[in-house]
């Protein structure tokens, strides 16, 4: 056979089986996942919710393990970045913080 031909269908074969293993690997983690609330008793247990969801937003949009530690590389050293997390984990915990009408008791007019 032709070496050409014997690298492309290695190639082939190689990109296929790092696709199927990434698909199982994010599977297998979102049956493992435990289900958020955004129901909090506390506003700082919603802060943590915040968090989590602001990193479930960033490994569900780069599921590649691999690559997304070799980019922590590089936004560790911007100083935009850790700004931007914290805008994204704002967002967040204004949602949460809504979802528990701000912690407040509810009063009743009786």
């Amino acid at each position: 056979m032709n070496k050409s031909i014997i690298l492309t269908i290695t190639l082939i074969l190689y990109i296929l089986s790092t696709n199927l293993y990434a698909q199982a690997e994010m599977e297998s983690e979102q049956n493992n996942v435990t289900k958020l609330s955004l129901i909090t008793d506390t506003p700082e247990e919603g802060f943590q919710v915040a968090i989590q969801l602001a990193r479930k937003g960033v490994t569900s949009t780069q599921p590649d393990k691999k690559i997304l530690f070799m980019l922590r590389d590089v936004y560790s050293k911007d100083a935009d970045a850790p700004i931007a997390s914290s805008q994204v984990i704002a967002i967040h915990y204004q949602t949460v913080a809504a979802a528990n009408n701000y912690w407040r008791d509810e009063i009743s007019d009786e």
